[in-house]
């Protein structure tokens, strides 16, 4: 898989913009706020919907433009495919593929795939927990791209559900004044309710959190040889999901078991019973995929907080680096792969690690301040970008 052609309208700071690309490696060299990541940055959004860099889309349309357009010629075992999006903040964006709108922008997902790095993923390791899984759900997406319906309706159904909470506190809290004029008919139909809802939650919840366990038990590997060779074998890395659920199958789940999603429902169920009184007072949902977190280790220790800052930049990297190589595995073809900004922050040493690592996929989409950053091992097609101006190298 390899992106062909790249055309933005009004995409960030380009009014237009046309880049024809090839296979093999192409690097994007401009200092600071000249545009480079903003192009490798809408090859990303129309490979996962997201930014690596912004949470609304508001910032991705240029300053006077009501929208912006992204265009690519995408080439998948020696067939050209066409995917365009449009991006309308405030309202719905539209998708095409070939001359076909789709009904969703998310029916494009997996017509083109990226792995990008980029200096924002040293939150991966010192930032939140939805950094973490953040990561862990677009990499389940790019691998099966229907995850992103479940992830949509788990995101619905959850909003549902605390809207009812926060509704139903005055009935349900207990050693409060109100208790004593309660209605008993409205009180069993705000438990009967809330029962509903955690039976949705719990349901696409638990098909959630299987899927991720899955998925890290096949990430794992690759995690632990990718960080071993970009730091030179100093330190294992491990990765340990933590669950929100109940004590018993927290535990089974940090220690790598996989439990089936029947037993991770009732788990959720169970949980919710006993996490009632707290989540009533609090007027959240204090249970589900979206209060888990990624423990990421070297050796005993937790990576955040004790890793050194060369320590967090090769587990981001080797976090990378491991989703790469498990899709390069499990589709038969390599994603794009996208080295944004980063070898201004490695030493000599993980750069020319780095290098040797991915000098083999099939398309690798660089950006640097400085041509002299990149690694000779990465010597490719150059483009300079210049106030939002693109123009190729002379070979």
């Amino acid at each position: 898989m390899y992106l062909r052609h790249l055309s933005l309208m009004d995409f960030r700071s380009y009014p237009t913009a046309e880049v024809e690309l090839q296979p093999g490696i192409t690097t994007f060299v401009g200092l600071n706020g000249q545009g480079k990541t903003n192009l490798v940055e809408a090859a990303g959004y129309l490979a996962s919907l997201s930014s690596h860099r912004v949470a609304q889309d508001a910032p991705l349309v240029r300053a006077g433009a009501s929208q912006a357009i992204i265009r690519a010629a995408v080439v998948r075992e020696g067939r050209e495919q066409v995917v365009e999006l449009e991006i309308n903040p405030g309202r719905a964006n539209r998708a095409r593929l070939g001359r076909a709108p789709l009904t969703r922008p998310r029916d494009i997902l997996g017509a083109l795939r990226t792995v990008l790095f980029a200096p924002e993923d040293l939150a991966l390791v010192k930032g939140d927990p939805s950094e973490r899984r953040a990561f862990l759900d677009q990499l389940l997406i790019a691998r099966q791209p229907r995850w992103a319906g479940a992830r949509s309706d788990y995101d619905k159904i959850l909003k549902q559900r605390n809207a009812l909470l926060k509704s139903a506190m005055p009935l349900l809290r207990k050693g409060t004044r109100r208790r004593v004029d309660r209605d008993p008919q409205e009180v069993e139909a705000a438990l009967h309710t809330l029962d509903v809802w955690n039976s949705h939650l719990a349901e696409v919840g638990s098909s959630l959190v299987y899927a991720r366990l899955r998925l890290l038990h096949d990430l794992s590997p690759y995690l632990s040889k990718a960080y071993d060779e970009v730091s030179a074998g100093r330190g294992a890395a491990q990765a340990t999901y933590r669950s929100s659920l109940y004590d018993e199958m927290a535990t089974r789940i940090a220690g790598g078991e996989v439990p089936e999603q029947d037993a991770l429902r009732e788990a959720t169920l169970e949980t919710f019973a006993q996490v009632r009184e707290q989540e009533v007072e609090r007027g959240i949902t204090l249970v589900g995929p979206h209060r888990d977190d990624l423990l990421l280790q070297l050796g005993d220790l937790p990576a955040k907080g004790y890793a050194s800052h060369g320590e967090s930049w090769s587990f981001a990297l080797g976090l990378r680096i491991a989703a790469f190589q498990l899709l390069r595995t499990d589709l038969g073809t390599d994603p794009v792969l996208v080295l944004d900004d980063v070898f201004a922050e490695l030493d000599a040493g993980r750069r020319e690690r780095l290098a040797a690592m991915v000098e083999d996929a099939e398309q690798v989409l660089v950006t640097a301040a400085v041509a002299d950053d990149v690694p000779p091992a990465l010597t490719g097609r150059t483009f300079h970008v210049t106030l939002g101006s693109v123009s190729r190298e002379p070979a």
